[in-house]
């Protein structure tokens, strides 16, 4: 179903036999990546389960061999359409790396029901997987529809690859290697992938409404979505400019001042959810990844850490009164980075949640910023 909405939302739509042979090879590939992925564990006593080999090499296992293997066959699977001669545009890059990912999907699903055959949290796994296989191929999908079409090789690709593998390296972790709590972890994910999906949409449906003729080939979908474009939230091209500083030194006082800010509205929020908690006498004793009805304490904790982020970049933002949010991102991100890095010396395991509630803060922490900043 979700492939022929793919295909269908396409006004030029691709060669179908060209799409289903796609989708085919990303079927092929789950089979051939899942084969070596056995035989590793079995030759090196690793697995992608805490439980079996333990946080480290749970990690070492999914960053080091799952991650890449699993999304270099999903590009090999891909690779016939981007040779041929229908592949000649961004979009294209997304309608054949979500086939591939669509197939690669369903057979990872296959195998993880056979599996295990019992229990609503299997099922719960593969419904949560399904959306992040789609948006990590198009991370490099759309990446190498770039490339082709500016026919220039560079960093483009490579690199949305290697944001691709880790960000599904990570989100593999949190859905397959740790207990069923840990899908609580997968939720600021999927809002942070919906958000970017929305982004990227409405900035190739603008793409599109300015080349003229050649908007023919933008996705029917993209178009409804680019109704949103002028009474909506900034767009793409927008954003980048505000986090542009041409021509003006980068005010680093700002984002020293800013960061210990952030720091103080995260310790801020974290007590008041304590103290929240206290009040209706929540037990954060009970939290437990084995069981999702222990995660409430936990998703209160996130949400008083994720309120600081558009409060502390609004502060920056109107306390600077600069008119761009380069110092409230950067303050942001370096408040983040020291946080992780704390985690990571103070509590190992808290760290891989932290990585996943990172990119929706960030977020958070610049759309603060952007109703702070000063009316130009």
């Amino acid at each position: 179903m979700v492939l022929a909405v793919i295909y269908f939302s396409d006004r030029r739509r691709e060669p179908l036999p060209l799409v289903l042979l796609v989708f085919f090879l990303g079927g092929v590939g789950k089979g051939v990546t899942y084969y070596a992925e056995v035989r590793a564990s079995a030759w090196t006593g690793l697995d992608m389960s805490a439980q079996v080999a333990g946080n480290t090499g749970s990690m070492l296992f999914l960053f080091g061999f799952v991650a890449p293997i699993r999304e270099a066959s999903k590009v090999a699977a891909m690779w016939p359409a981007f040779r041929s001669k229908h592949f000649d545009e961004p979009v294209d890059g997304l309608v054949y790396a979500s086939s591939a990912a669509l197939g690669f999907a369903c057979i990872e699903n296959a195998i993880t029901l056979r599996d295990h055959p019992m229990g609503w949290i299997w099922i719960a796994r593969t419904a949560v997987a399904l959306p992040a296989h789609v948006f990590f191929a198009c991370m490099w999908g759309y990446a190498l529809g770039r490339v082709k079409t500016i026919k220039r090789p560079g960093p483009l690709f490579p690199v949305a690859w290697l944001l691709a593998t880790a960000a599904h390296g990570l989100y593999a972790h949190l859905v397959y290697g740790r207990g069923p709590g840990a899908l609580v972890g997968t939720l600021p994910l999927l809002l942070a992938m919906a958000g970017a999906t929305f982004f990227a949409a409405r900035d190739l449906a603008a793409r599109g409404n300015t080349r003229g003729a050649s908007s023919s080939r933008t996705s029917v979908l993209l178009d409804r979505v680019s109704a949103l474009y002028i009474s909506g939230p900034p767009s793409l091209r927008t954003v980048r400019e505000a986090l542009r500083r041409e021509g003006h030194p980068i005010t680093f006082r700002w984002i020293v001042f800013g960061a210990l800010v952030t720091v103080g509205a995260m310790t801020v929020g974290l007590g008041l959810s304590v103290a929240f908690g206290h009040w209706v006498n929540v037990d954060f004793s009970v939290v437990d990844e084995h069981d999702v009805t222990t995660t409430a304490p936990v998703a209160l904790l996130g949400s008083g850490l994720l309120a600081a982020f558009p409060f502390s970049g609004f502060l920056i933002a109107k306390a600077s009164n600069l008119p761009t949010l380069l110092e409230p991102a950067l303050a942001s991100g370096l408040a983040i980075l020291f946080m992780l890095v704390l985690l990571g010396l103070a509590a190992p395991v808290a760290l891989v949640f932290a990585l996943a509630f990172s990119p929706i803060a960030w977020g958070l922490s610049c759309a603060g910023a952007w109703v702070g900043r000063p009316a130009r």
